[in-house]
């Protein structure tokens, strides 16, 4: 478990800092580019994915750390559930509490990728990558454990 809670800070901390800083950059340097595929352009999110719940912008901060908070309790009373999944929780959490942090810094969650080539799409960032490859790499373990049940149970019947 030592190793596992080692490995997991480090991705923690790694992705959490360097989403920071890029965020500060666009924030705070005027780091926008546009591009003929993507821009690199700023925009701040006061709700949830692709804006939804801006209405309670000044509360989402907390309703947001108050699930943490639930998710950190759950993982504490069920270790085995943070040894299976270790690595993808370390990028929900970087990512989340990346973006909470935003909420408290600039009021709302800093974006900045915008894909623009043949459909417009939502404007997000490096967070935003992580929290999504966190749930893939969540479901396929969870497929993939569902496949190796469904065989075993085969094979005893």
């Amino acid at each position: 478990m030592k190793k596992e809670l080692k490995i997991a800070t480090t991705i923690f901390i790694v992705v959490f800092i360097i989403d920071q800083i890029v965020k500060y950059g666009f924030a705070n340097l005027g780091w926008d580019m546009n591009g003929d595929y993507m821009s690199l352009k700023l925009a701040y999110n006061y709700g949830v994915a692709f804006s939804m719940f801006s209405f309670l912008a000044e509360y989402l901060k907390y309703i947001q750390l108050l699930m943490v908070f639930a998710g950190t309790v759950y993982l504490f009373m069920n270790k085995d559930v943070f040894k299976e999944y270790y690595i993808p929780i370390a990028l929900l959490y970087a990512g989340g509490l990346s973006n909470i942090l935003d909420r408290f810094t600039y009021e709302g969650v800093v974006d900045y990728f915008y894909w623009h080539y043949g459909f417009e799409f939502a404007i997000f960032n490096i967070a935003d990558v992580m929290i999504n490859i966190a749930v893939a790499i969540i479901i396929y373990k969870q497929i993939k454990q569902s496949r190796e049940e469904k065989k075993e149970k085969a094979k005893n019947n």
